[in-house]
């Protein structure tokens, strides 16, 4: 009996060593950062995005240029803060902070990646309509199927970013439907979510005809913290799905800071993810 509970606890100890090596978080110390810009968009979905009158930038757009080709500059951006905090483009208030970094760091072994995001979140949101979450903190992969039509031009995800996914008629935005989530004509992402409120699960799940935020097959798992206002949140998913080793992947960001909800988030444009390869967030093996 004695060699049997021995027996029994030695297979434990192996086990339990085997799912921790399984698992275990990457040195983020040799791991290379690059600060992403997130920023409140306000009324701007792709409609808005694609229509010339509205986006000079939709010119730009069809001849097969990225939005964050245009709009990024030394690490920050060249937008005009003072337009998006309009009336005309923010009828309902925005946020006192319009846009900040968030420091990205990624890696990946045989099974898992991992991404981490680190910002401090700013106070003084317009919208407080999460009461439960003080900050979430979301990533999306964007597959090779989504596109947007740009009157008779396609569009692909890789240049809008989530915009993809923003539609004037979805839930928030002026006159909608309540109802009516983020959603794609063609094409999917995956979504992972983080939630500082306790006991809040991982999202896993997924934007394609509309935003299902579980039933999602990447295994994510998501911790996080915030000491007072500074964040740091580490995903892990499994490398399936739109992710494979050797392929740049579309990827965006999003932080609801402040208890936001809704549209009213800091989101980015549109990056690669190049696991193994080159991209611009590039995720090194470990």
């Amino acid at each position: 009996m004695k060699k049997s509970i021995v027996s029994l606890s030695v297979m434990g100890a192996v086990l339990a060593l085997g799912s921790s090596a399984a698992f275990a978080a990457p040195d983020w110390s040799k791991v290379p950062k690059r600060d992403v810009q997130v920023f409140h968009a306000g009324v701007t979905p792709i409609e808005w995005v694609m229509k010339k009158s509205d986006h000079s930038g939709r010119v730009g757009l069809t001849k097969g240029e990225s939005c964050v080709g245009c709009h990024e500059e030394k690490g920050g951006l060249n937008f005009d803060m003072k337009r998006l905090a309009s009336k005309d483009l923010e009828p309902v208030g925005t946020p006192k902070t319009m846009n900040f970094p968030v420091t990205v760091q990624a890696a990946y072994d045989k099974d898992n990646l991992y991404v981490r995001l680190s910002f401090k979140a700013p106070a003084g949101g317009a919208d407080h309509g999460d009461k439960d979450n003080e900050v979430k903190a979301a990533v999306m992969f964007a597959n090779d199927k989504v596109n947007v039509d740009a009157g008779g031009k396609t569009v692909s995800g890789a240049q809008v970013g989530c915009w993809a996914t923003c539609h004037a008629d979805a839930r928030t935005m002026p006159g909608a439907d309540d109802k009516k989530t983020k959603y794609t004509k063609d094409g999917a992402y995956e979504l992972m979510q983080w939630k500082s409120g306790k006991g809040a699960k991982a999202v896993d799940g997924s934007v394609a005809d509309s935003r299902k935020m579980e039933g999602g097959s990447a295994g994510v798992k998501a911790e996080g913290d915030n000491k007072g206002g500074a964040v740091t949140v580490t995903f892990t998913r499994k490398l399936n799905g739109t992710l494979a080793e050797g392929k740049a992947v579309p990827v965006g960001f999003a932080v609801h800071a402040d208890k936001a909800s809704g549209r009213f988030h800091h989101v980015s444009m549109g990056y690669t993810l190049g696991i193994g390869t080159d991209g611009d967030i590039k995720a090194v093996k470990q």
